[in-house]
């Protein structure tokens, strides 16, 4: 079984409201939403099918209707920046450079906001950690969007007031006119050149050395890929997927904040 510590609940529950029926209400008592977040983790962890959810934990139908009430509504979302910015108060986070990078995830059970690419249909996670490897922005999109197009609504996601001052991505954030839009907003884009670019070089070689630390965003990506419910998207609608995605990053969170 996965149980959440009284810590961990502790610091989270202010974000998963309980169901409240009349007293004189006929029928199955309210489950408390602990019960079901418990349940949505073990499913997370596990990649099982809903319908094989232990009889420990409270009926699949039930914990899948909160856990889709929970994405419709954004409470996870609320969540994250909640979580986010309270590692900021506590100086844990260091946005003086962040790294973007993005994760291929098929989807073999169709759904929508899939995409077609090269290696099937599925989606992309994108994701921008800081200095520290802690996700500042995640989000899912179809696959078939080329990454330079989606990094400004990877801000969209962005769990923090602020914005970075450098962000960090590999060759395919190699685009001039990305540079000169995060220039506008104060953000500095640094990434190598393709081979095939025409124009002159316009990278710093010692600002390019910050490139060596791209790891820590492939390090979150090996994190939550440790979900097994993560590694293909079997969900029809896009926004349960996302919860689960959103699930594994309050877990790296909420691990930095009580460590």
């Amino acid at each position: 079984m996965l149980r959440l510590t009284d810590e961990q609940w502790d610091r989270i529950k202010v974000h998963f409201p309980e169901e409240h029926y009349p007293s004189n209400r006929r029928g199955r008592k309210p489950i408390p939403a602990r019960s079901v977040l418990e349940a949505v983790l073990w499913i997370l962890n596990t990649g099982a099918q809903w319908h094989m959810l232990p009889q420990c934990y409270p009926n699949y139908k039930t914990v899948h209707r909160r856990f889709q009430h929970w994405c419709r509504e954004e409470i996870l979302r609320d969540l994250l920046v909640d979580l986010a910015n309270e590692l900021r108060s506590l100086n844990e986070v260091d946005e003086t450079e962040c790294f973007i990078d993005a994760m291929f995830s098929p989807a073999k059970g169709g759904g929508d906001e899939i995409g077609n690419t090269k290696r099937g249909k599925g989606l992309k996670i994108m994701a921008i950690v800081d200095r520290h490897g802690l996700p500042l922005s995640v989000s899912t999109h179809a696959a078939n969007h080329h990454e330079v197009r989606l990094v400004q609504l990877s801000f969209d996601f962005y769990l923090l007031e602020t914005t970075p001052e450098k962000l960090i991505g590999d060759k395919a954030y190699d685009s001039d006119p990305l540079d000169e839009e995060l220039k506008d907003q104060g953000i500095e884009m640094i990434a190598p050149h393709k081979l095939n670019r025409k124009k002159r070089k316009t990278q710093d070689g010692r600002k390019l050395r910050r490139y060596q630390r791209r790891w820590l965003v492939e390090r979150y990506f090996a994190w939550i890929q440790w979900q097994r419910r993560l590694l293909i998207r079997w969900e029809y609608y896009a926004e349960n997927f996302f919860g689960f995605v959103q699930l594994a990053t309050m877990r790296i969170l909420l691990r930095a904040i009580l460590r």
